[in-house]
């Protein structure tokens, strides 16, 4: 049976941070890897993890930006993966596998966010090639040390951008339709959330439970490609250009939003759930509308486009995990 959609009351909320979450959480003998660990969400997250005594493994595209960000950090290991593309996602996942070790918590953080038009070797477009697939191929590689863990949880960070549009099963990656960045990016995390419905399904006989993750209106890096007009529209910056940290609101900072990530990742208040999409450190409840506002949509919550998903993306990545 799925996990419903309904908010469990776990006496957290928009204000709660990631300290708050992890307050007496002892992670020592856990491993975990978190994917975008060097800047922005991914790495609050390693740091904290890290400090409740996990292991951490953070898997960079660019090792010198991720060695100057984590310096401070030495006990956090720095490896090499490239989600866009396919060769080094495997040669990372060998690499850990080959160390005999499980895998206790997997944060898929790293992405991008309403680029231009950019097409990986194979022609995919990047915001689905590296939010998503990559992500797909890189869960299915390390499946072994999920279920070896007797107890992992994934955690698939999101958006409330998902909002604006669902998969296209028949034009993912652009081919005959005209390119837009922002629909691009809403497929992108709907299909992290898609996903996390379709893992949690697969893993959790084995123990493995998964998430998706709304961590609110965040300015970090990650914004990069927005508009200063567009930070505005979405409420990260006033019409004098001064940030807005109004958590009620979703525009919260950097340990507000990784809260949700590390809360779904470590509380054993999900103990036993899974597949759900979570904000504000709480399961969500449904949306319909296409307007602002909490709350998952029916399209990124919807069982048979998970299955949909899950077969293309196998097709996609030429691999197969229901194993």
């Amino acid at each position: 049976m799925r996990t419903s959609q309904t908010p469990i009351g776990s006496g957290f909320g928009p204000y709660t941070t990631t300290t708050d979450v992890i307050a007496g959480c002892d992670l020592a003998g856990k491993v975990a890897v978190v994917t975008g660990g060097y800047s922005g969400l991914g790495l609050e997250t390693a740091k904290i993890l890290a400090a409740a005594g996990a292991r951490v493994i953070v898997p960079a595209r660019d090792p010198d930006k991720a060695k100057r960000a984590l310096q401070a950090m030495p006990d956090i290991a720095l490896e090499s993966l490239d989600l866009m593309d396919p060769a080094s996602i495997d040669g990372f996942a060998e690499r850990f596998l080959a160390t005999g070790q499980a895998l206790h918590l997997l944060v898929n953080s790293a992405g991008f966010m309403s680029n231009d038009l950019v097409r990986d070797s194979r022609g995919y477009e990047s915001q689905f090639s590296t939010n998503h697939l990559g992500h797909f191929q890189l869960t299915g590689r390390l499946l072994p040390a999920l279920r070896q863990a007797g107890g992992a949880r994934v955690v698939a960070v999101s958006s409330r951008g998902h909002r604006f549009g669902g998969i296209d099963f028949d034009d993912p990656n652009f081919e005959r339709r005209d390119y837009d960045r922002w629909a691009a990016y809403a497929q992108s995390k709907t299909a992290n959330a898609l996903f996390a419905l379709s893992l949690d399904e697969l893993g959790k006989s084995h123990g493995v439970r998964a998430f998706s993750v709304h961590p609110g209106t965040i300015m970090t890096d990650f914004a990069r490609n927005a508009t200063k007009e567009e930070l505005r529209s979405f409420g990260i910056f006033d019409e004098e250009g001064r940030l807005i940290i109004d958590p009620v609101r979703g525009a919260k900072t950097v340990e507000q939003g990784t809260a949700t990530i590390v809360w779904c990742a470590t509380t054993p208040q999900l103990d036993g759930r899974g597949g759900v999409y979570c904000e504000d450190c709480d399961i969500a409840g449904e949306n319909e509308s296409r307007e602002a506002g909490a709350g998952v949509r029916p399209w990124a919550a919807d069982p048979e486009f998970a299955d949909r998903l899950w077969q293309l993306s196998e097709q996609l990545t030429g691999g197969s995990f229901a194993g």
